[in-house]
């Protein structure tokens, strides 16, 4: 399919946009998620970019619970989230979402921009995801005249797993034909994620007896030992349609007390709806077999908070959209699965195909050797504003 002239016109906008230095100038700014100072900054700046759309407001992020070291459970705060919302009356409506938050803390090493060599910026969250958003803006400025509704959602705690923000996109995504969101692309060479895993974040208290580690060890009931025991099974029980991390343990102290306390976090990815249910099953019996055998009580603390995110009809049509715009711009798409979870997985949760690796070509992300391909800044744009056109155009998939 060729483009018509009203398409070139439309990527051409997109294209031109001054992106990479609003990525240079985002990218300065930290946010890490629990840095609120710095999301405080970085909302209000992209509240005043993306007011050219329509009317921004900022969202207070509700408090969510957390689980300190010492097991006590306290409430988290977040940032505020950016929220748009565009011809709401209008037939064809969409939703955009992205993240402005990082995983690099406020006393990270890694705060700077490098070239690293001719069109190549490294940089923290240049891909993940302050490109992503540039490219949001470029598309959705151009292609704002076009007769659709739509939402945008910028939230500030998507790289701990949106607790915040979940119920926010989940309420956008009601009725929404499809979705983009724009995390940086799968591979550097811009392949898409299609199907994804699940992922659940747990935080396991467990509560022993102190004692005198040489006068009456017999007398404790150690938390720790516990724990361990705790994360070696699990770990043995994964590779059954779901994987497992045992991350860290918290507790402990001096050599010569037996530890009354620790807290064991996990992460676990399933593949499917069964496999979550399947890794919540093994939680709950490992849970009852631990503090039997180890006399301690336990508080199993998380959830399931990005639910596995299949490759349904559905979604197939719209990366088969996705391709073949891109094909019409001379860029090559295809898609690959993967075990990585984002915003997208809620989306698609929701009933809504979504494509969430409309973002930048980079690489490297969540670590220090991050890097922005600056010609995707344009193509993506370019993707973008063709696909929501081309949708529009259709009223369908």
């Amino acid at each position: 399919m060729s483009l018509t002239p009203f398409e070139t016109a439309l990527i051409d906008s997109a294209a031109a946009a001054p992106m990479l230095a609003q990525v240079e100038r985002w990218a300065l700014i930290n946010t890490g998620t629990r840095n609120l100072v710095g999301l405080s900054d970085i909302a209000a700046i992209l509240a005043d970019e993306f007011s050219v759309l329509g009317d921004v407001k900022l969202v207070g992020g509700t408090a969510v619970e957390s689980v300190a070291p010492d097991g006590l459970i306290s409430e988290q705060a977040h940032g505020d989230h950016l929220h748009l919302t565009v011809r709401p009356e209008a037939p064809v409506q969409l939703l955009f979402t992205g993240h402005m938050d990082t995983v690099f803390p406020a006393d990270h090493s890694f705060q700077s921009l490098t070239w690293l060599e001719d069109g190549v910026l490294g940089g923290p969250g240049v891909a993940d995801m302050k490109g992503g958003i540039a490219v949001m803006l470029a598309a959705l400025t151009a292609a704002n005249t076009l007769d659709f509704g739509y939402e945008v959602i910028i939230n500030s705690d998507e790289e701990v797993g949106s607790p915040s923000s979940a119920a926010l996109i989940a309420r956008a995504a009601k009725g929404k034909l499809a979705a983009f969101t724009y995390e940086p692309s799968a591979l550097p060479d811009g392949t898409l994620a299609g199907a994804r895993a699940g992922s659940g974040n747990f935080s396991i208290i467990i509560t022993g007896k102190s004692a005198h580690a040489g006068r009456n060890p017999d007398e404790g009931r150690n938390a720790l030992v516990a724990a361990a025991d705790f994360a070696v099974r699990l770990k043995a029980a994964s590779g059954n349609g779901f994987s497992c991390n045992p991350a860290r343990i918290d507790g402990g102290g001096p050599n010569n007390v037996v530890p009354d306390h620790a807290v064991l976090r996990v992460n676990f990815r399933p593949k499917t709806p069964a496999d979550e249910v399947a890794a919540r099953a093994l939680i709950d019996m490992l849970t009852a077999e631990i503090a039997r055998s180890h006399d301690v009580t336990i508080h199993v603390h998380g959830s399931f908070g990005r639910p596995p995110k299949p490759m349904d009809a559905k979604a197939e049509k719209l990366f088969t959209l996705v391709k073949d715009c891109g094909a019409d711009l001379g860029q090559v798409i295809g898609w690959k699965d993967t075990g990585g979870v984002c915003d997208g997985n809620n989306i698609a949760a929701c009933g809504v195909p979504v494509v969430d690796t409309m973002g930048v070509r980079g690489g490297s992300i969540h670590s220090a050797d991050e890097y922005l391909i600056t010609a995707s800044l344009a193509e993506r744009a370019a993707l973008s504003a063709l696909a929501i056109s081309r949708i529009v155009a259709k009223g369908a998939l």
